[in-house]
């Protein structure tokens, strides 16, 4: 008990000052509601920088109850006290970046861990108690989590004590291969998550066999080699996101949802979105539904002789796939004989964590700053998306790369994610204030495209509509209400994992989980959902392509050549040089 007093009274001083400071935290976190999420509006200008047009014109009213104040600062001493008690015996627990043996073996390193693990715990606390509306509430917690990352004891080789462990067992070494590899992401203009040296497009990732047969302005059309004698007559379409390359359903033979279509006897087309320059810097979401996504529905039906086709969309390629075939229903035509969803909005009421970033004051001027003309810079969203995980896929490979001195090892999945693409201005714009802003894609009529009032309710087709469970880009709740506006039949399924590792899971691999409900029910919610629904083990690919062969017609024999041989034939090899187009 003397030992614990005499903490408390060394500990006395400070009191006062940290008393004096919860207002000033208070105050800070409410400018971070603004500030925080504007600095990471797809790594565009921060709130501050803007023209006063496009400002916001009041801080959000934000307070916390005195109770809760009370008892956020009492826990704050409490610890606080324990850890001036406990000095350098003090120990970070709980947390992976602290948890190597050299950090055991620092007293000074462990004791600066363990506060800032306190300040922030503190923090989130906070950020956790206010009375406020729900998106400055989780602006935030955005903006602490942001600040958590960055400030930690280990971004810093003053306080990182395996960097600087392994700065004395290398005798300098890895600080100087640190300040190399600085410098060479400076000249590359991003920070390596990958050794990007190891791979080449069409030669060690997207090699899928196949060829170019049609290009325009905006995308050329692979058919990729059947590898079965016999083909399912109703050809297979694929549109990818138009802000990643397409060959992340291609990295690898082993994990390439290309090549398992192939393998399931179906003729495969894909859509490969060119990387936009100065001459699509104009071009418009109807260019993109008109002139890439309905153009490559009508190819595939002309080379294939097929009145019909299945179609997958992944991702924005979904959003995409369905306003086109909304587009052509208003127009009479139904192409598809079915349609297949992957991690796809097309009701934007949940877009979970990104909602943060979009709100009237950004919209408006991304459209000034962009929706005349222009092109977003692909890096900029890239590292949007980094920042949303900001531990795994930043400050992760800064202490790396930086402060030891290693060189991240080979990943393909990681060199497509840094293999950026641009997107043209109108088009990104339009699609950020009529999705994620207005939600007008879920209302019935709401949206002009293409000259056509577009209902999603006339696409009345079989859909098979998949989810990941951990997804931060297409929350499941968000990928699950898609099911409320298709009036098809329709099969959901949800996968374990993320928005990308959820996806590209090989059956060969036996990994993760899927769930399905066999009862044909679609509560309005996927926790409704959920509670009907069964675990299966492994990938859901077995169970798409089982579905898929449903509606994939009788087998014909597969065809010789590429193209239809008439005005359709190879232009270049599969992957095209589209894809190789850097940003």
């Amino acid at each position: 008990m003397k030992q614990q007093a005499t903490g408390a009274d060394a500990f006395a001083p400070f009191q006062q000052a940290l008393s004096e400071g919860w207002a000033k935290a208070l105050e800070s976190l409410q400018q971070s509601a603004v500030q925080g999420a504007s600095a990471f509006n797809g790594g565009g200008t921060p709130l501050w920088q803007l023209p006063p047009a496009a400002k916001m014109p009041d801080l959000p009213k934000v307070s916390i109850a005195p109770e809760k104040l009370q008892s956020i600062q009492q826990q704050y001493m409490a610890e606080a006290t324990e850890l001036w008690r406990r000095g350098l015996d003090a120990r970070p627990e709980g947390d992976k970046r602290f948890a190597g043996e050299a950090w055991g073996s620092n007293p000074l390193a462990a004791f600066s861990a363990a506060v800032y693990l306190l300040n922030g715990r503190t923090l989130l606390g906070m950020a956790e108690a206010i009375d406020a509306d729900e998106k400055t509430k989780a602006r935030m917690r955005f903006a602490v989590e942001q600040w958590m990352a960055a400030s930690s004891p280990s971004n810093s080789l003053a306080f990182n004590a395996e960097a600087q462990k392994k700065a004395i067992d290398t005798q300098g070494e890895s600080i100087a291969k640190g300040i190399q590899n600085l410098l060479h992401d400076v000249r590359q203009g991003h920070l390596s998550m990958t050794d990007e040296s190891a791979f080449e497009v069409g030669r060690n990732v997207a090699t899928t066999e196949g060829a170019v047969v049609f290009e325009n302005e905006f995308f050329q059309l692979l058919e990729y080699k059947p590898l079965t004698a016999k083909v399912y007559e109703r050809p297979f379409l694929l549109v990818p996101p138009c802000i990643n390359k397409f060959y992340i359903l291609d990295l690898q033979p082993e994990n390439s949802l290309i090549r398992y279509a192939n393998e399931q006897g179906h003729r495969v087309f894909v859509v490969s979105w060119r990387n936009p320059d100065e001459s699509l810097a104009n071009a418009t979401w109807d260019d993109y539904i008109e002139n890439a996504a309905i153009k490559a529905i009508h190819l595939v039906q002309e080379i294939s002789g097929s009145k019909q086709i299945n179609a997958l969309g992944f991702c924005v390629g979904g959003t995409i796939l369905s306003t086109a075939l909304a587009v052509l229903a208003a127009r009479g035509e139904k192409p598809a004989a079915s349609v297949t969803l992957l991690t796809t909005f097309l009701d934007f009421s949940d877009t979970g964590i990104l909602d943060i970033f979009v709100d009237e004051a950004m919209v408006a001027y991304r459209e000034m700053q962009l929706g005349k003309g222009g092109l977003l810079p692909g890096m900029d969203l890239a590292s949007t998306f980094s920042f949303l995980r900001p531990n795994d896929l930043v400050w992760n490979y800064v202490v790396g790369n930086y402060l030891k001195g290693e060189t991240p090892p080979p990943f393909d999945l990681l060199y497509w994610n840094s293999d950026a693409t641009n997107l043209p201005g109108p088009f990104y714009t339009w699609y950020l204030r009529n999705t994620y802003h207005e939600n007008k894609l879920a209302k019935p009529n709401a949206l002009t495209v293409c000259g056509e009032k577009i209902d999603l309710g006339r696409i009345d087709i079989p859909a098979y509509i998949y989810g990941s469970r951990e997804d931060h880009i297409v929350p499941i709740g968000g990928a699950y209400a898609s099911t409320q506006l298709l009036p098809g039949r329709k099969r959901f399924v949800m996968g374990a994992s993320g928005h990308i590792a959820g996806v590209i899971n090989p059956p060969a691999k036996k990994k993760r989980s899927h769930w399905i409900r066999e009862d044909g029910k679609f509560p309005k919610t996927q926790a409704e959902w959920l509670a009907g629904a069964a675990e299966h083990p492994g990938s859901w690919w077995t169970d798409w392509a089982q579905w898929l062969k449903g509606h994939a017609g009788k087998q014909i024999p597969a065809p010789k050549t590429y193209g239809n041989g008439k005005a359709y034939k190879a232009i270049e090899p599969a992957p095209g040089r589209y894809v190789k187009a850097r940003a």
